[in-house]
């Protein structure tokens, strides 16, 4: 972040806490919010999650710290997952994302990144928000869009390489 920070001149930059630090203790998050926001200087957090982290979230916001959320498919947490899947298909996941973006805009976020979730709820979650909704993979019907380099190339962990063979001389 604090190459970026260098970098430009009007962009809001907003920083992920890394997994491990705010998914537990709020004392942690909150010290790790600080630390962060120090060191990188940028404008923001980001946090995935929803319910299971609202103490943590209130906490960093409660020191003045702005937070964007993230729902949907959380790459922190990819392994609780398994792969890269659309998330919030099912209609108890749905209700609970939508539940989750209310309860992050209530406690004080300014905005929410919805990832890799089905168009419809993406809508569905921005009309019901007062705060602007970013999508990754989640329709046109969101506030604004993310497009990542890796998957506009192509370029993932997946690829495979050319087997390289060496001539003797």
């Amino acid at each position: 972040a604090s190459s970026v920070i260098r970098a430009v001149n009007r962009a809001l930059v907003v920083v992920d806490l890394p997994f491990g630090f705010y998914q537990g203790n709020s004392k942690v998050a909150l010290e790790s919010a600080i630390r962060i926001m120090k060191e990188s200087e940028a404008h923001a957090v980001k946090l995935e999650g929803g319910k299971q982290i609202k103490d943590s979230t209130e906490r960093i916001l409660s020191a003045g710290i702005p937070v964007m959320g993230h729902l949907g498919l959380t790459p922190q947490s990819i392994y609780k997952f398994g792969t890269y899947v659309v998330r919030a298909k099912e209609q108890e996941e749905a209700k609970q994302l939508l539940e989750d973006a209310k309860l992050l805009e209530a406690i004080g976020c300014f905005s929410v990144v919805l990832e890799k979730i089905p168009a419809k709820l993406a809508t569905k979650a921005t009309r019901s928000l007062n705060i602007p909704t970013i999508g990754i993979g989640a329709g046109g019907g969101v506030d604004g869009q993310v497009l990542v380099l890796h998957d506009m190339l192509g370029i993932n962990n997946k690829i495979q390489l050319p087997n390289v063979s060496f001539n003797k001389i």
